[in-house]
């Protein structure tokens, strides 16, 4: 089965920052599962913070752009020849982890076939994997668009400013209907201090839960592509109240 994170929030919130962390500590607790890495941010960097230059993506496909590491097979039928695209495009980060970008998707209201085809065939892919972690746009929309599936955890990253907290809330409305059933909640981003304090009243005044916070990290402010253990550390501390399959001691 399946288990699927997604980290949505406001561009430079530390989305693709999270997502890597997520994964470091998905490797250590379950270092046997497979992990997929779903590029759903139309900003693509996400294959940047681990040196991979990602030009194939799921628009190209449907495009038509995408220019594929082998020759195409024969004789498939257009879901056989999307579902082998898809295999085609994928990006190994790691033992056990995959990575896929999706870049532009189309609107719910085409009514072209290829669109529930590529649904089809990413929903076939995922539920192939352990673990899946979204890199989402600001809220879990656009990757609804793309394909329609049960969230278990959405991790609304965060910054601690008033603004940062009312835009949270919004998410929060935006996601409501695509989460249903899952858990979601808020991971204060960035903290410095006691900054946090003045908050958190605002935060229960929103009804938003409060799954974590993680302190500031001077070094990520120029590279976002190293480790930090400041971040893991603080997932670690946190972890145990996620929606997620849990160490045994």
């Amino acid at each position: 089965m399946t288990t699927t994170i997604a980290i949505t929030g406001k561009s430079g919130s530390g989305k693709t920052t999270l997502t890597k962390n997520f994964l470091k500590l998905l490797q250590e607790y379950h270092p046997d599962k497979s992990i997929l890495l779903f590029d759903n941010d139309l900003s693509g960097e996400l294959g940047h913070t681990f040196g991979l230059d990602v030009r194939n993506t799921i628009y190209g496909i449907r495009s038509g752009k995408h220019e594929y590491k082998t020759g195409i097979p024969s004789r498939m039928t257009k879901q056989e020849y999307i579902e082998w695209a898809l295999e085609d495009i994928l990006v190994e980060v790691d033992e056990n982890v995959d990575l896929l970008v999706s870049w532009l998707v189309p609107s719910k209201d085409c009514r072209c076939p290829i669109t529930q085809q590529i649904s089809d065939a990413v929903t076939k892919l995922i539920n192939r994997y352990d673990f899946v972690i979204f890199d989402c746009e600001f809220d879990l929309k656009y990757l609804n668009q793309l394909v329609d599936m049960e969230i278990d955890l959405t991790i609304i990253a965060t910054q601690t400013t008033v603004e940062s907290i009312h835009l949270a809330k919004r998410i929060e409305e935006f996601n409501a209907k695509y989460a249903a059933g899952g858990q979601m909640g808020v991971v204060l981003n960035m903290v410095k201090g006691n900054e946090t304090a003045h908050l958190y009243e605002l935060l229960q005044r929103f009804n938003l839960e409060t799954l974590g916070v993680i302190p500031y990290d001077e070094e990520l402010k120029n590279d976002i592509s190293r480790n930090s253990d400041i971040v893991s550390d603080a997932i670690r501390q946190f972890y145990f109240r996620l929606n997620l399959p849990q160490l045994r001691i």
